[in-house]
């Protein structure tokens, strides 16, 4: 009798290591390994058209836009509904990455709480200065850059025929000083808590807190 208790413990401590170690396991690979993360140049095609064909023209505000996050997935924009939003097209080897990383980083961490969202688009389209694929790389670029400002969204293009249709909204909306064409990276629109846009900033712009908070 007291062999097969001895047994029977073994064999209940074993299915607790074994049940342990593949716990552990599953935890370990939820936490993303940036140095595992190689980059690998994209194919280059010309005239890929957007997946999106919804007509930007009917759109009366932001939240009729559904767009795809840096991992695929549809998102809709109507999850924003009350907040104010940010919308920039970012990239990583522009001479004004750091410091615009820096400022969006300030704006997330001072006025989130107060409903600020900020939306990244990346975007290659500006002397090809994003590179990084979508997926693992470009949330280890940003890790890596400190850029902690918001929800980041799949490459895209911000001009011509193959510009996602959000943002053929956003330059109708509000032109630029130049016209409605982005001109580079960093472009911001900021969009009120109805989900219109209400203002558009060059990509040297510096400080966004006094329109943000008239807003909050």
């Amino acid at each position: 009798m007291g062999s097969l208790r001895y047994i029977t413990f073994l064999i209940c401590w074993k299915l607790l290591f074994i049940q342990s170690c593949v716990f552990a396991e599953t935890e370990t690979k939820k936490e993303l390994n940036c140095s595992a993360v190689v980059h690998h140049e994209e194919p280059q095609t010309e005239d890929m058209a957007s997946t999106d064909t919804f007509d930007y023209k009917k759109a009366t505000s932001i939240y009729d836009f559904t767009v795809k996050d840096t991992y695929g997935n549809d998102v809709s924009l109507e999850k924003y509904r009350g907040y104010v939003v940010l919308i920039v097209n970012i990239a990583s080897q522009c001479g004004l990455t750091k410091s615009n990383y820096e400022k969006l980083t300030e704006l997330r961490n001072k006025y989130y709480d107060k409903g600020l969202r900020i939306l990244g688009f990346p975007c290659n389209q500006f002397s090809s200065q994003m590179p990084e694929n979508d997926g693992d790389e470009m949330i280890c670029h940003l890790k890596k850059a400190n850029a902690d400002f918001g929800d980041i969204f799949q490459k895209i293009d911000v001009n011509g025929d193959n510009a996602i249709p959000l943002y053929k909204y956003l330059k109708e909306q509000q032109n630029g000083i130049f016209g409605k064409r982005i001109k580079w990276n960093f472009t911001k629109f900021l969009i009120d808590k109805n989900g219109h846009p209400v203002d558009r900033f060059a990509p040297t712009t510096s400080d966004l807190s006094k329109d943000i908070e008239k807003l909050l």
